[in-house]
């Protein structure tokens, strides 16, 4: 199943520098992880926003759920999730 993910990052005010940049190489770490294993197929950033329109392709929802908790910055997202479906115009 695939599933459109749109997360937007509020990461607290009162991290460090240094909190900051372990937290961004952790979640590329496991982004990355993730993308290899053919769950996170496609990634896209949004212009202008600490934010992101990623597509998961996942066996179930709570496959989807457990990878997006494994992300370090899970905390810090707010997430939408939108299952989807073949159009039946699509010649792919």
């Amino acid at each position: 199943m695939l599933y459109c993910v749109m997360m937007e990052v509020s990461l607290p005010r009162d991290l460090s520098a240094e909190e900051i940049q372990q937290l961004k190489e952790r979640e590329k770490a496991r982004a990355v992880e993730l993308q290899k294993q053919g769950k996170f197929v496609h990634l896209w950033r949004v212009a202008g926003k600490f934010a992101n329109i990623s597509i998961f392709d996942c066996d179930s929802n709570d496959e989807l759920h457990d990878l997006l908790s494994s992300l370090p910055m899970f905390p810090y997202f707010k997430m939408e999730v939108v299952p989807l479906a073949k159009h039946p115009s699509s010649i792919k």
